[in-house]
């Protein structure tokens, strides 16, 4: 079992995982980012290495990822990273959100290097199911959870099959499109949350669009087990590259304000607290 399989273990448990780009906006400041958002309250935490061509990414998370590459982040540079993620919070669950090229320009190694460090589970926006036979072996094989997305027109039979398919939570993606903030969506999303969730009892976790504190209520409300956001963080880091503090000042407010009332508690504040440097 990875740490999301013990994170979805309570069932009226619901999860906020907040998205970073590794590197952005220096390696440093991104850690920092990272962990202001753990020590505010965040479940577990999807991290992305930054990619050159970023086809499933918005113009906010391209320029994040540009951001990152312009500062010196490499391929090392999240690993490194990671490391130090790991290191300070032992129990947090960690997924990488990927472009597989990464990992298949590097080899079988690239797999025994996550595992080693401590990742929990990997999704490949842009390898598609029928070709990811190999990688979901390789994941298999070093002991990395399975994560497969589901998009708004899936039809139900394969949702079901990609449902079965992941070994960590499935991500549904709320809306046609690339990653961005959304002010609104239509209840037609959150209605094939609620019949995707009474299809599986496997985990499923929403993103895509999401910038809102209700918008995480109404998502949790409807089924999902967790909830991703991450362009509007990537908003915050872009409006106040020159005062970062104030940055990750609004990621805690916006945490501690989507955990207030939350459904099913906060499972690993205590964990996370007691895995600090």
């Amino acid at each position: 079992m990875n740490r999301f399989n013990h994170l979805f273990a309570l069932p009226a448990h619901r999860a906020f995982i907040p998205f970073f780009t590794l590197g952005d906006p220096n390696p440093e400041s991104s850690f920092e980012m990272i962990c202001t958002a753990v020590d505010a309250g965040a479940d577990a935490v999807e991290l992305g290495f930054p990619f050159s061509d970023p086809i499933t990414d918005g113009p906010v998370n391209q320029r994040s990822m540009r951001r990152a590459l312009d500062a010196g982040t490499k391929y090392d540079t999240c690993l490194d990273l990671l490391r130090r993620v790991r290191s300070r919070y032992p129990a947090l669950p960690i997924g990488l959100l990927l472009y597989y090229n990464l990992l298949y320009m590097r080899g079988e190694r690239a797999y025994g290097e996550l595992a080693e460090i401590g990742v929990d589970a990997v999704v490949c926006s842009d390898l598609p199911y029928d070709e990811s036979a190999s990688h979901m072996a390789a994941l298999a094989r070093h002991g990395l959870g399975c994560i497969q997305m589901v998009a708004p027109n899936t039809p139900l039979a394969r949702a079901k099959l990609l449902l079965a398919q992941s070994s960590a939570f499935t991500y549904v993606i709320s809306r046609f499109g690339t990653t961005g903030t959304s002010e609104h969506f239509d209840r037609a999303a959150v209605e094939r949350i609620e019949r995707l969730s009474q299809s599986s009892p496997q985990p499923i976790v929403v993103g895509f669009g999401i910038s809102k504190v209700e918008q995480v209520h109404d998502f949790w409300r409807s089924g999902a087990r967790g909830v991703i956001v991450g362009s509007l963080f990537s908003l915050c880091i872009e409006h106040n590259l020159n005062e970062l503090g104030k940055a990750r000042t609004l990621v805690r407010d916006f945490i501690l304000r989507v955990q207030t009332d939350k459904p099913g508690g906060h499972l690993l504040s205590s964990q996370a607290a007691a895995g600090k440097d």
